[in-house]
């Protein structure tokens, strides 16, 4: 789940809603029903498919049903959005992360994930499901900052 959070940048609570016949792994996409703007289609890479086949193979072993969410407890049960705003910092410990972790978070880490890989603005709001692009430079706000401290450590000059 981590993973299509970061990976989709769907909202926690997109993410939990999720059902089995939502994700295409053939297509390689992700049908967000009931998003906080609508429905919506997102492209999932490879890797992230391969993960969610995965967990739908363990679910499988699980006898979860297929009606029940994708992400859910090993008995088929839904998950509610507090445990995981609780787990993901306990998880950030664990791996000796001393930043905050929140699924959130990875919305934004998509976001500037897209730009730096060349995609632009129209489209990281249209992934992530945007009525204003105005919304979705808010996301941006980080990569101008790290853009300029790049380019001060890239300049040079000589001492006379």
């Amino acid at each position: 789940m981590i993973a299509t959070l970061w990976r989709c940048g769907l909202r926690l609570g997109e993410a939990l809603s999720l059902s089995p016949k939502d994700v295409d792994l053939q297509e390689f996409v992700i049908r967000v029903q009931r998003g906080k703007s609508g429905k919506r289609v997102v492209g999932l890479d490879l890797s992230t498919a391969l993960l969610i086949d995965q967990w739908l193979v363990s679910r499988k072993k699980l006898s979860i049903s297929a009606r029940r969410r994708l992400y859910c407890t090993l008995s088929g049960n839904p998950i509610d959005q507090s445990y995981i705003r609780h787990l993901l910092p306990r998880l950030a410990r664990k791996a000796e992360i001393d930043r905050r972790v929140h699924a959130h978070g990875f919305r934004h880490r998509y976001a500037i994930d897209l730009i730096q890989e060349g995609a632009d603005l129209l489209t990281v709001r249209d992934l992530l499901g945007h009525a204003s692009a105005a919304t979705t430079q808010t996301y941006l706000s980080r990569i101008g900052a790290s853009g300029a401290i790049d380019f001060a450590r890239q300049r040079e000059w000589s001492a006379p």
